[in-house]
Formats: structure tokens, sequence, C-alpha cells
């Protein structure tokens, strides 16, 4: 019998999201104290770390890197003796909560091969991810060769095997069945292609192309509507106060003129802060705007501002100030990506004119798009007359579902919105 610490992924996540494990950042034999950084889990929409629940000797990892867990699951042991070499395996099997403190019997250390079938099986147990692969691509574990700790099987093996199968005309990916003609064996681990170069997709890369597919082509009918936005007297303001909001140490952006515009748009067509569903429209009465961020490395991320109806310019810039540098640095939790009821993506900093359809942040109602802000010859009326000049100006656009809204609704929540950025007051 021995001392020992459950090591368990965080139980608290938002429905319909996935996690990983990104990377282990201590090695089996190795002391880590209590509370110290342990692994590096990934989500569809944060990294966040596990801390050890206890000072001790980690003695056993059950999930390896790149694999899917579920909340609460048990990732590995600690030995709180603090001697892992001379403490015998413990068992999984009869684990209850997160860092409890507990006797376990011993097992054999390669025991409990959930899911585990042939001669891949005797490898090792199979991870979700590698589960799902193998469904998807038609494959038998027993046809992979797998290349993990001990021969067990991992995603990149599934997917050389599926890419093999493909190129050698064999079983259809995905069907279970074999090719006319062909037969179901294992192919062997192909070479990489010259000029070819795989990425293998991180949780929130895949999780956000299901997003936009299923946003798409499965849930929301998408109308986009575009107008365009004169930003003469918000840049006019923004060169009064900038020094003012500096000495307060707060950058003050656009996005900050973007996220009050939208907010007294929402005021006016409060449709667009809602979601839909078959038996109501729910509209929310506080208004928690997402900010689309794109973070180099790992993609977009929409960190929430919360209440951002109760905000002033001051107020929305600096929390903006403080989400996009914490997204920037991987440092969000998941409560800041969570409860949004609308986006704005400022596609226009990377240099786009015109984004349509931006895609819908599921279950949102609607998302504002901006676009990149340029001087432009526009015809001014002016005096009773009219005449041409050079105003800055972009394109704003609003993608909304049809089923929350029609067309004049969006129309009426785009030139308040555009009114509001027009006229800006102080």
């Amino acid at each position: 019998m021995s001392d020992a610490l459950e090591i368990r992924a965080p139980a608290e996540q938002t429905e319909g999201t996935r996690s990983q494990i990104l990377r282990w950042l201590k090695r089996v034999g190795e002391h880590v104290s209590e509370n110290e950084p342990l692994i590096e889990i990934e989500t569809d929409k944060v990294t966040v770390e596990v801390a050890a629940p206890g000072s001790g000797v980690l003695r056993e990892i059950l999930r390896q890197e790149q694999e899917e867990i579920t909340p609460g699951e048990l990732l590995g042991w600690l030995d709180a003796s603090g001697d892992g070499a001379s403490a015998p395996p413990v068992s999984s099997a009869s684990t209850t909560g997160s860092g409890v403190h507990r006797q376990a019997p011993a097992r054999p250390a390669h025991a409990a091969a959930e899911g585990v079938r042939g001669a891949a099986g005797a490898a090792g147990q199979l991870s979700p991810a590698v589960r799902r692969l193998l469904t998807e691509h038609g494959l038998e574990p027993a046809a992979v060769q797998g290349t993990g700790q001990g021969g067990r099987l991992t995603v990149e093996d599934v997917l050389r095997a599926a890419a093999a199968q493909g190129s050698a005309g064999g079983q259809r990916a995905g069907s279970g069945q074999p090719t006319p003609g062909g037969e179901q064996a294992a192919q062997p681990a192909p070479t990489s292609e010259e000029g070819l170069r795989r990425v293998p997709h991180s949780a929130m890369r895949r999780r956000t192309a299901e997003h936009m597919v299923q946003s798409l082509l499965h849930t929301a009918p998408h109308v986009t509507t575009v107008f365009e936005a004169d930003m003469a007297a918000v840049l006019e303001d923004r060169a009064r106060r900038r020094e003012e909001f500096a000495q307060r140490g707060v950058p003050l952006t656009l996005s900050a003129y973007f996220v009050q515009a939208a907010v007294a748009a929402i005021r006016v067509v409060p449709e667009a802060n809602s979601r839909w569903t078959d038996a109501a429209l729910e509209i929310f009465d506080a208004i928690h705007i997402g900010v689309a961020t794109a973070v180099e490395g790992s993609g977009l991320i929409v960190p929430v501002l919360r209440d951002a109806h109760m905000r002033d310019l001051l107020e929305t810039a600096r929390a903006l100030d403080d989400l996009v540098s914490r997204a920037r640095a991987g440092k969000l939790t998941p409560a800041d990506v969570r409860g949004g009821t609308f986006t704005i993506s400022n596609h226009g900093v990377s240099g786009s004119l015109l984004a349509t359809p931006i895609v819908i942040n599921q279950p949102q109602s609607a998302i504002l798009g901006i676009g990149k802000l340029e001087r432009r010859a526009a015809v001014i009326e002016e005096g009773g007359g009219e005449r041409i000049a050079v105003r800055p100006r972009c394109y704003v656009t609003l993608t909304l579902d049809h089923r929350a809204m029609d067309g004049h609704q969006a129309n009426r929540f785009m030139q308040t919105f555009v009114d509001t950025l027009g006229g800006w007051r102080s």
C-alpha cells in the first residue's frame, strides 16, 4: 500500500467544449510541490494549468499529450510518500473526487486497457480521439502500427494509416467497408511526401472548424447587411482624449468606440442581443460583448466583455485592454470566454475591407464586422449643397440569424451604429 494522490482534470467545463492534454510539465519520477503547475490542458477556447494536488513524486501518467479528456477524469497519480521508485503502481478503478488523498491497492502498471482489441490493444488503451478517428476512417486498431509509448496508438498513427489507405485505393474512409476488389488489411506507415508538411489540429482549431460548419450549414440562416461608417468624429475625439487615457494607464483603441456604438444599437434593436430557441426568442437584458481576438499560433479566440452596457468609454477601454492582453499571453480563464450575447469581429486590423458572411457565434443571433479604416472620397451634404471630401471611413457589416431578425431590424441596428460613430460626442 502507498500514499497516493489523484491528479484529475478540472471538473468545471462549459457544455459542448472539448479538452485535451497539451503537455505534462513533469516527467514520471520527478518531484512536484503542492500547487505547482503540473499539466497544461487545452480546450477549444483557452489553455489552463492543472496544479499538483499535493507534494510528492509523479508516479504514473494515465493520459498522454494530445489525448482528449473529460471533466474530472483521472489523469495520473502522485506518490505523496516522496518515494515514487519504491511504491507499486496504484489502481484507478476505485478513486473518487479531485485531489483526494487515499490508500489504493496495487495493480499491474499496464493493465486497464479500456476499449482495447487485438494486437494493437495489447500495447495500451485507446484515447477518445484515437477511437473517434478509427471509427471515422473505418480502421481496426490491429491494422494500425502504433508509435506511442509502449506501442500505443496515437492520433498521428491513425491519420498516417488513413492517408496510406486512401492513396492505395483501399478502404473507404468512415465506411468501415473495403473497396470493390480490395481487402481490409494493415497499411504500412507512409513516408512523408516531399514538399508536404502536416500540422496536427489543436483542440481549439478543431472545435472552431466544427462550430463554424454547425453554425453556417446546420443551424442559422445567415443574412448580411453592409453599411459604411464615417469615423472622422471618433478620430477627433480619440486624438483629444488619448493622452488623458494614457496617463491612467489605459490605451484608447477604436475597439472601445465600436463596443460603445454597438451597445447603443442594441438598445434600439434588442433582438440583436438574443438567442433563438424552438419555443421563443430569448432576449438578454445584460449586454456581454465578445471581441474576436487573433492569437498567434492558436487561432481566433473570443474573450467576453461583460456588462458592456454599464461601462463608459474609459471602463470599456480598460477592460478591453485587459482581455486582449491576457488572450495574447495565453492567460484567459474559462470564465473569460463564457456567456457572450453579441460578438464584434474587427477584421480590418489585418487589412480586410469587407468580410461576409462572418459566421455567427452560436447560440448568439448576430455578429458585427468592422473593415479596414481608410481615407476615401465621399460626397458630403453641407449648407444645402454637396461637395466631395476625403473622409476616414470603413465598411461595417451585421450578419444575423434571419430567424431572430428581419432585414428592417438589421438595417435599423446598423443605422444607429453608424450614426453613433459619425456623430460621436464625448
